[in-house]
């Protein structure tokens, strides 16, 4: 059973639960323990409705990598925390979370360094690594299902950073779990990773997922329609995969997007005197020189977007926002300071998208940061 515990003003602390069971079915973290996650459950009109969230936290595209990530929450459910405040898209009230205020709301650990794609039976003899991520996400939908969401109306699977790709990746299998009477759709924020060069010219980030995809075994669980197109890795970027995906697919993200500023752009190796490292923290600190390059990576953002093919069940919310990971933030989901688009906050937009109360499909551009930021 999972408990629940209120802690003062708008907090909601939820209970980890170990599913002990999955380490049969070799669905393990890193080092081998269970995977793990946090379950409130819905009420009122919400008891059949599902919101299944993707925790985030990079990726691990070496032994060495992943071997230090064992003695993490982002390699071990051992090192994860008792509790989790669900914020955002998973609070509980209807102030903070109109729409989905009395869902069934789950947060499943991330522990696997490969978005939930790796799958390989060896377990590394030197280090003892378990690449299992794909046998995670399918042991707690099993899970999910004996708790309830079999008898789902709605559902949702989200997920930010890490976690929003991993949405993107997983979301029609996702979808094959239900019915065809069940209305699924999926809401990645900040998982839109862009194929781009850092700033000396180099591609940084594509060497990295051909060692994700390479390590973990991940080209089994991206979709073979993409896998037959073009090199496995490059169906790791959303740019190149959203194409492929049927299931109803709402982006959420910034176009100068702060991981992918600092670590895509300007990874701190290429850095060593430290020139870029006020300009990363705050935008405004740049020089008229960064300005123009970080311009120019948030236009290539956007252009990765001229690329996808035309759907009309596909949504769009791009800020220009130097930040990253929204939807569990409060302060960007639903308040006073949320960024707005048409005067409509990433809550109320969602919120339309899902329930079809009108179509959505719009960027916001500005730059270097728009004034709600």
């Amino acid at each position: 059973m999972c408990a629940t515990v209120f802690g003062v003003g708008d907090d909601l602390y939820v209970n980890m639960t170990l599913l002990q069971n999955a380490t049969a079915q070799g669905a393990v973290c890193l080092d081998g323990s269970p995977p793990a996650y946090y379950l409130h459950r819905g009420f009122d009109s919400g008891l059949s409705n599902w919101i299944v969230f993707l925790d985030g936290g990079g990726w691990c595209e070496s032994i060495s990598d992943c071997q230090g990530r064992k003695t993490t929450d982002k390699g071990s459910s051992k090192y994860m925390m008792n509790q989790t405040n669900f914020l955002g898209i998973l609070h509980n009230t209807t102030k903070l979370n109109p729409d989905f205020y009395n869902w069934n709301k789950v947060w499943i650990g991330y522990c696997d360094g490969s978005s939930f794609t790796g799958d390989i039976d060896e377990v590394d003899p030197g280090q003892k690594l378990y690449f299992r991520g794909a046998r995670i996400f399918k042991a707690v939908m099993d899970e999910l299902w004996s708790q309830g969401m079999q008898n789902a109306k709605n559902a949702i699977l989200s997920g930010t950073s890490a976690g929003g790709l991993a949405t993107i990746l997983n979301c029609d299998k996702f979808k094959f779990f239900f019915s065809g009477d069940v209305k699924v759709k999926c809401v990645a924020n900040a998982g839109f990773f862009i194929n781009a060069n850092t700033i000396s010219g180099t591609p940084n980030i594509h060497k990295k997922y051909q060692q994700v995809v390479d390590l973990h075994g991940s080209i089994k669980n991206l979709p073979p329609s993409c896998t037959s197109a073009m090199e496995p890795s490059l169906c790791f970027f959303p740019q190149n995969v959203i194409s492929f995906i049927e299931t109803p697919l709402f982006i959420i993200n910034s176009a100068y997007d702060a991981w992918q500023i600092n670590n895509t752009l300007v990874p701190s190796n290429l850095d060593p005197q430290h020139i870029w490292e006020h300009c990363k923290v705050r935008i405004s600190d740049c020089t008229l020189s960064q300005r123009t390059t970080i311009k120019a990576f948030g236009t290539e953002f956007l252009k990765a977007f001229d690329g996808l093919t035309p759907c009309i069940t596909r949504g769009y919310f791009i800020t220009s926002c130097h930040t990253h990971e929204q939807i569990v933030k409060p302060e960007y989901w639903l308040s006073t300071s949320s960024p707005r688009i048409i005067n409509k906050t990433i809550a109320e937009v969602v919120g339309d998208w899902y329930f079809d109360r009108t179509g959505f499909h719009q960027y916001m551009d500005s730059y270097p940061c728009a004034k709600d930021c």
